[in-house]
């Protein structure tokens, strides 16, 4: 039976104690913090070098991550590569990571699956995965690829549009040991497959990721 949002036990009891990636990768797969793990094929945790100075958070597992147990694989995480590329930041220096490890979603369409937006009930519950992997990899700055992501790290007041663009403090309220010095926030990759004009939208994501290249400077 599934457990209502208010009485999600949360992941910290199963984040193990001095982790590595290979420890994280194992140990998410046991996670019964939320409901999440009840229909998701598996949890995915982030991927990429450790000690990058720069980790890219998204929002959930899409249905072809989830599938393949590794983030940004599907449609939006190719659009994503094809950006940094254009920003002119190689991929082997990111750190990939969603602030929701399993993947939510709500019916079918053929054979794939609907993705759904996780709850902030869901994000809280999974936010020790996430302060795990940034003791990790101790990223200098994060981009934050969309309002889930945005609102995992700032609470449920954050908004895309209000700071987008511009790198921003990291918050206090957030319990990291290893806090960045700043995220940036811009659009998911998602957002640009479904724009009107991918073109402007593409274009302006990349523009954004080149801010958080020129703040590693």
């Amino acid at each position: 039976m599934t457990a209502p949002r208010s009485q999600f036990e949360g992941a910290a009891a199963y984040v193990p104690d001095r982790p590595s990636l290979h420890r994280l990768r194992t140990a998410a797969q046991e996670c019964r913090g939320c409901d999440l793990y009840e229909d998701a094929t598996q949890a995915v945790v982030g991927e990429g070098r450790l000690g990058a100075a720069l980790m890219l958070l998204g929002e959930q597992p899409g249905d072809e991550e989830d599938r393949a147990g590794k983030p940004f694989v599907g449609p939006a995480g190719r659009l994503l590569d094809k950006a940094l590329e254009a920003a002119g930041i190689a991929q082997e220096t990111v750190f990939r990571a969603n602030a929701v490890k399993h993947f939510r979603f709500s019916g079918t369409r053929g054979k794939r699956r609907i993705h759904q937006s996780p709850s902030l009930a869901h994000m809280r519950a999974c936010g020790p995965w996430l302060t795990a992997e940034l003791a990790l990899v101790k990223p200098t700055g994060v981009v934050l690829l969309g309002a889930t992501a945005g609102k995992a790290v700032f609470g449920s007041g954050f908004t895309v549009g209000r700071h987008r663009g511009e790198p921003v403090p990291w918050p206090d309220s957030r319990a990291d040991q290893a806090a960045p010095d700043w995220a940036l926030a811009t659009v998911h990759p998602s957002s640009v497959l479904r724009s009107d004009d991918r073109q402007a939208a593409f274009d302006g994501l990349v523009s954004d990721l080149r801010v958080a290249s020129d703040a590693l400077a």
